[in-house]
């Protein structure tokens, strides 16, 4: 078990999910040109249980948000490491985000985004 994953939850705006949807079609390729060997986002779906603390309450969510989970999958830290600093600084990336952050319709907030890096405990595939 040698992969690093870096892991996100973050609310995006449900009448905004089909263009955030767009943009990070194109992120998980740019990601994946710097050694990402597999990038996925989620929409929640079943998002409570009681007695724990949900996504939504974490990152206090709006009710007219949705919860999106993603995981980028790495082979290895380093590499994670070098991706983290060359991906931000692609040009792509500033043209890419740029209409998710307009702050006339903010899609993407990275202040109320929870994010980590991740080695490996346990893992099961099959």
């Amino acid at each position: 078990m040698t992969n690093y994953i870096d892991g996100f939850v973050l609310p995006v705006p449900r009448i905004y999910l089909s263009e955030y949807k767009k943009v990070v079609e194109k992120v998980a390729e740019i990601w994946k040109e710097y050694g990402a060997i597999a990038y996925f986002e989620f929409v929640g779906d079943d998002l409570t249980l009681e007695g724990t603390k949900s996504f939504i309450a974490t990152i206090d969510a709006k009710e007219d948000e949705e919860i999106v989970f993603g995981w980028v999958v790495f082979p290895s830290k380093e590499i994670r490491d070098l991706a983290n600093k060359k991906v931000p600084s692609d040009p792509r990336m500033t043209e890419l985000v740029a209409p998710l952050t307009d702050s006339t319709k903010l899609i993407f907030d990275a202040s109320r985004m929870v994010y980590g890096g991740f080695q490996p405990l346990v893992q099961s595939n099959e």
